[in-house]
């Protein structure tokens, strides 16, 4: 199967092998699940967006070929991967972020999020993400979305997504195997995060301009999911059929 992601702001192709079926996620059983925040469990899309684009512009970078490579990762790590002279990565995400804070426009919930969390055991779950914590939660915020009791956010990680430490983090302060969780991710560097942490992945699409090549299980948006908690505390999914 091939996966195409961005590298250095080039979209490449990687052969990835998988063993797992992605039917296999609907017929297992989980101790707990890891979500990513933005594109899987709200949209920031268009906020997002529009400070990235200014900062692109003030730095000569192409918008329009810039912007679709820096969804799923740190601001730092974006900022970075673009070697761009006399740029300090760091100081720079702190701008980024800063603009961030207070551009909150037009973030919701992807639909059916909201009522899909509120069917989980509270120390079930955690949100994982690239986004600083002060951020995700003004974000959670804006879209309604409750706060977990868990996140893992930028700053608790010292390398971002691909890198799995971010999953591998949150599956332990849970107290629970990253093998024993399933990982709700829309982007590339997240969903290879899941994959190298060993975790199973469930790709939630409902924020896609262009369809993802995956071998694992998709599905559009929580409207499409329904969870079992079993006397154990085990939690599985199950597919519903939305009209």
């Amino acid at each position: 199967m091939t996966e195409m992601h961005y590298n250095s702001g080039k979209m490449i192709a990687v052969e990835r092998t998988f063993t797992v079926p992605a039917t296999a996620v609907f017929e297992k059983s989980y101790s707990a699940f890891l979500f990513d925040m933005d594109g899987t469990l709200i949209s920031s899309t268009l906020a997002a967006e529009r400070v990235w684009a200014k900062w692109a512009e003030g730095h000569g970078i192409d918008v329009r070929t810039f912007l679709p490579t820096m969804h799923g990762a740190r601001a730092v790590d974006t900022v970075r991967r673009l070697g761009l002279p006399g740029v300090d990565p760091e100081a720079e995400a702190l701008k980024i972020t800063r603009a961030e804070m207070d551009d909150v426009g037009g973030i919701f919930a992807l639909k059916g999020a909201v009522e899909f969390l509120g069917k989980l055991p509270q120390a079930q779950w955690a949100i994982v993400t690239s986004a600083p914590l002060d951020l995700a939660r003004r974000r959670l915020a804006a879209a309604g979305v409750p706060l977990p009791q868990t996140i893992v956010a930028a700053e608790d990680v010292a390398i971002g997504k691909p890198n799995p430490d971010c999953y591998l983090l949150a599956a332990k302060k849970l107290g629970v195997d990253i093998g024993d969780c399933l990982v709700f991710e829309d982007a590339v560097p997240g969903i290879l995060a899941g994959d190298a942490a060993g975790a199973d992945v469930l790709v939630i699409t409902a924020t896609h301009k262009h369809a993802l090549e995956t071998a694992h299980a998709v599905v559009f948006d929580y409207r499409h999911l329904d969870v079992v908690v079993e006397d154990d505390g085990r939690m599985s999914l199950r597919r519903v059929d939305v009209a």
